[in-house]
């Protein structure tokens, strides 16, 4: 597999504001992060594991279900 220094990945983020434009990056960057939640947490569901937010609001639940 080959190795990508600077000057490679420097190429390839020219590349990149070329085909998208500078205005479009931002878009184009929340688009792919939302893919990447969203296939995680469909790979989650398929192993079986808890998601994280429903755990989250879980905890919370109760702890606010305390008296301190």
């Amino acid at each position: 597999m080959p190795n990508l220094g600077g000057p490679e990945l420097f190429i390839v983020l020219i590349l990149v504001v070329i085909v998208f434009g500078a205005g479009k990056l931002p878009e184009a960057g929340s688009a792919l992060g939302k893919s990447i939640k969203e296939f995680r947490k469909a790979s989650d569901a398929i192993e079986g594991k808890p998601d994280q937010d429903e755990s989250a609001s879980e905890t919370e639940r109760t702890e606010k279900g305390k008296t301190v």
